[in-house]
């Protein structure tokens, strides 16, 4: 029952993980993501 309970609860999780993803995703929050992700890569090397 206990190993039932542990699949049922990493399924939902993954679920709700594609879920938000494709909420995010659908709202235009992957650009931000992306120029974010970028101005970090080019602070670390010094060039921004």
């Amino acid at each position: 029952m206990k190993l039932k309970n542990k699949k049922l609860a990493g399924i939902l999780v993954l679920i709700m993980g594609i879920a938000f993803m494709g909420i995010g995703a659908s709202r235009g929050e992957v650009e931000i993501v992306l120029m974010k992700a970028i101005r970090i890569c080019l602070e670390c090397i010094g060039i921004g």
